[in-house]
């Protein structure tokens, strides 16, 4: 009788001890360098910023927007840093 486990609709199945793959080897399978995502993880941080900047020019009636777009871009540099650091791992 083998484990149990949620896939991702939420649903239980049975894990029969099938080798699945992290994120980490599969980005390293597809060429990806954990240099890569920091590089990335930095120029999002830029993109942030320039994207800031530019709310502080739009008007008063799409700065909102503008900010908000600012803002979830600057959600992105912590997820690639995290994701270099997966992938140097499994380097």
């Amino acid at each position: 009788m083998g484990s149990h486990c949620i896939d991702a609709g939420g649903t239980e199945v049975e894990d029969r001890g099938e080798n699945l793959m992290t994120v980490g080897e599969g980005l390293g399978r597809a060429g990806v360098r954990s240099t890569h995502l920091y590089v990335t993880s930095i120029g999002s941080i830029g993109l942030c910023i320039a994207l800031w900047i530019r709310a502080k020019t739009v008007d008063q009636d799409e700065r909102g927007n503008a900010e908000r777009r600012a803002l979830f871009v600057g959600l992105w540099p912590p997820m690639f840093w995290l994701m270099g650091d997966s992938l140097k791992a499994a380097e």
